[in-house]
């Protein structure tokens, strides 16, 4: 097999789709799987929608997953330059070679006739489309004379080329996902190639950049599967047949409810992001989420996304890039649609979380300690990290989590003390104060004095006592063992919790019963 090269080649019309990532992510996985090429081109023909930060974001949303490139609008390479508006000059030679060749026409047809045309087959409930049965009625170099042809070129009237495509030809697609997909050039318009401003449309470009950059297999989504025999026309008509590379249309990413391609509308939604990094809208304002800025993890990201659509036929889920690239099969790609889950993605971060070592994740949660005025030992952190790090999905989560580990409470949960703190609970926090004060400070040692010699012996209701302690030291009925907690705080801290608890909540009347 020839060298694989492989291109991911977003148009710069906005932020990044989380589709489009996957896109870029299974062309990286294929190319090193191969120890092939991968290129970054931008396809900015379409001056009307391009969009200034588009180009960069896309850049620094790939770079943060992981996904690097051999050579691309940023790094340069040997083919060259890769963003399509310096390749504007190169364009017009392919045009005018299909022209010459038969393999197109121009057409000078003024956007008000396409109208009425369009208006007339809907009168007739029928779709216009410009194709082999309509072009004959049409204002075009097969229906004008050579010489008028020449005039309107010459005074400067407004043209498109339009691909020619030859009446009734069955036309057979190679999907490495789908097989073959045939369509009859019957149903198929003539599509524009390119315009008298001098810019190629994105399937003339496209063609002759794949080509000129010698890209061995083009893996896109599967949006662009109806245009695939145009562009294998194209290398027919070109004479690039034995070189045309092989293709693969992905599935799409559906929404979470599975009807329809996943929006932006659908993140906003149900509160997800469809973007990797935050992306503020230079025209509007409007700021949309990003997975960097939510506090996913890029491996999680990665992992999430390689597994929408694709199945590694084994049970893993967790996979390192190293390992994606290793079992990445593109036979194995579903031809259906995948549908988004939310929930998944927030398990993939958290076990990515998990795989961040306690200091780590110390590191990660201190900006939020600084943002909270807490100034706490070190190691002391790193131990509350490695003990409440499997409580989260996001270091985002962590304070609300643990605050109460570096912040005494002021205020109690008054459901959990209406359930709780029942006739007598002062007189039983009293006690605990009574054992930290004659105790050990030990686990082992605590554990039998309050739950064997004072719970259990007493027959008290253990539940009622452990939750109604928890509830003085946290203020509601969260958090790890609590015996573990009243070590990590220390027996003074402990007791100051207590006591104010007593204060504070002090004994129930009658309703609380």
């Amino acid at each position: 097999m020839a060298k694989v090269r492989v291109r991911f080649a977003p148009s710069p019309t906005g932020p990044l789709h989380i589709g489009g990532v996957r896109t870029a992510l299974y062309n990286y996985l294929f190319a090193r799987q191969h120890g092939g090429d991968m290129i970054l081109r931008i396809e900015d023909t379409d001056q009307t929608r391009f969009v200034p930060g588009a180009e960069d974001y896309i850049i620094e949303a790939l770079t943060w997953l992981g996904i690097t490139f051999d050579e691309g609008v940023h790094i340069g390479g040997a083919y060259g330059p890769y963003r399509q508006s310096d390749r504007k000059a190169m364009y017009k030679q392919y045009a005018d070679q299909l022209l010459r060749d038969g393999w197109a026409y121009y057409a000078f047809d003024k956007p008000e006739a396409l109208e009425a045309k369009r208006k007339e087959f809907e009168q007739q409930k029928k779709t216009f489309q410009y194709d082999c049965h309509t072009r004959g009625d049409m204002q075009n170099s097969l229906t004008l004379s050579a010489e008028e042809v020449q005039r309107r070129l010459d005074s400067g009237e407004h043209y498109v080329v339009r691909f020619k495509f030859p009446a009734d030809l069955d036309i057979t697609v190679h999907d490495l996902i789908r097989g073959d997909v045939t369509m009859n050039s019957n149903l198929l318009d003539d599509k524009v190639l390119f315009k008298s401003d001098g810019m190629p449309t994105y399937h003339l470009a496209n063609i002759v950049d794949d080509h000129t950059m010698e890209v061995s297999h083009v893996i896109r989504g599967e949006e662009w599967l109806p245009s695939a025999p145009l562009h294998v026309m194209l290398y027919r008509a070109f004479g690039w047949e034995d070189t045309m590379p092989q293709f693969a249309h992905l599935p799409l990413l559906l929404k979470p409810e599975g009807n329809g391609k996943l929006s932006k509308r659908d993140g906003d939604r149900l509160g997800f992001p469809v973007f990797p990094l935050d992306w503020i809208d230079p025209h509007s304002g409007e700021k949309s989420s990003g997975y960097r800025e939510r506090g996913y993890f890029p491996e999680a990201v990665v992992n999430m996304l390689a597994l929408l659509g694709w199945n590694p036929g084994t049970e893993q889920e967790l996979f390192t890039m190293d390992e994606l690239i290793k079992a990445f099969d593109i036979s194995r790609i579903s031809k259906n649609g995948a549908k988004f889950n939310v929930d998944k993605a927030k398990w993939f971060n958290h076990q990515y979380m998990q795989q961040h070592s306690d200091e780590e994740v110390a590191a990660m949660f201190q900006p939020s300690l600084d943002e909270h005025g807490i100034v706490a030992d070190h190691d002391y952190v790193v131990k509350v990290c490695g003990m409440m790090k499997e409580r989260i999905n996001f270091i985002s989560e962590m304070w609300d989590t643990t605050s109460y580990f570096f912040v005494a409470p002021t205020e109690y949960d008054p459901a959990a003390i209406k359930k709780r703190w029942k006739a007598g609970m002062t007189g039983h926090m009293r006690k605990v104060i009574e054992i930290l004060d004659t105790q050990p400070f030990e686990y082992e040692a605590l554990h039998k004095a309050l739950l064997d010699d004072y719970i259990a012996a007493n027959q008290l209701n253990t539940g009622q006592i452990m939750n109604s302690l928890r509830l003085a030291v946290v203020g509601k009925t969260v958090g790890p063992d609590m015996l573990t907690l009243v070590m990590m705080l220390g027996k003074e801290e402990t007791k100051r919790r207590v006591e104010r608890a007593i204060s504070v909540i002090g004994e129930p009347d009658s309703d609380n019963q």
